[in-house]
């Protein structure tokens, strides 16, 4: 009986260690597999990401590139902009004016401004505007700002004080509604006051004309875009009496038609 006990200690005995013996085992005979560590993002210089909107880039916009017919006959008209800089400091160029059935250049308008971004959709603007065309050439210091409003309303305000002490005030709004991918209507609205007659320029004092109108563009690409519409331009007060006098309507309305694009 003993014996038996003894032999029955034994065989529980062996088989308890045998997971240790394996364990051991699989130690002994398996080679130690070192990890290669993964390659992390390599660090930036003095620890600090690069600063992206420091770059240098450029951009130029027609706005309006149009013929304006009226009944009387075809006038062409331009507006554009462009400027060259970093997200907060640009140096920009606008432009602008009308090229009459008659052969003439009027509302020609060059303005030269540095901008400064002071907020994420806004932009403060100083610079010089000159109007140079058909009628009496003016100098202006330019002052006001450009961005985007609420809701994504493009604004601009701006005030000018002339070579002769003449200031002005110019206002402007638009607004692109996305009708489908590629259709997209645009409603625009300017208007511009003047604090003292100026008969060269045919501009009168306090409110002296509103532009408005409705675009429809159709962007083939977003760089290239043709387009329709209906304009109107109405000249009022004192300027209202200069246009007449020149043998002109001071209340217009005509059909437009045109290309947009920018690079």
């Amino acid at each position: 009986m003993m014996r038996r006990l003894i032999a029955s200690g034994a065989i529980i005995s062996a088989i308890m260690a045998m997971p240790a013996y394996a364990q051991a085992q699989m130690t002994m005979e398996t080679p130690m597999v070192t990890e290669t560590p993964v390659a992390g993002p390599m660090p930036y210089p003095g620890g600090m990401p690069p600063v992206m909107d420091q770059s240098i880039i450029s951009h130029f916009l027609l706005e309006q590139n149009e013929g304006r017919f009226d009944g009387r006959g075809t006038d062409y008209r331009w507006e554009g902009r462009g400027w060259i800089g970093t997200d907060y400091d640009k140096f920009m160029f606008k432009t602008e004016g009308v090229r009459t059935r008659k052969g003439t250049i009027e509302d020609s308008q060059q303005t030269f401004l540095y901008s400064r971004a002071i907020s994420t959709y806004f932009d403060l603007q100083g610079g010089v505007r000159v109007d140079v065309d058909s009628r009496t050439s003016r100098s202006w210091g330019a002052f006001g700002f450009q961005g985007l409003a609420p809701q994504f309303f493009d604004v601009e305000a701006m005030a000018y004080v002339s070579d002769r002490g003449h200031l002005a005030l110019r206002a402007a709004a638009s607004y692109d509604l996305q009708l489908g991918q590629r259709l997209v209507l645009q409603p625009q609205v300017e208007m511009n006051l003047y604090s003292k007659d100026d008969p060269g320029r045919l501009t009168g004092s306090g409110l002296s004309n509103i532009e408005a109108g409705f675009r429809l563009r159709y962007e083939i690409t977003r760089k290239f875009a043709p387009y329709i519409g209906v304009h109107y331009e109405g000249r009022f007060g004192r300027t209202a009496t200069f246009v007449r006098n020149d043998g002109d309507n001071p209340h217009a309305v005509g059909f437009v038609f045109g290309l947009r694009s920018w690079f």
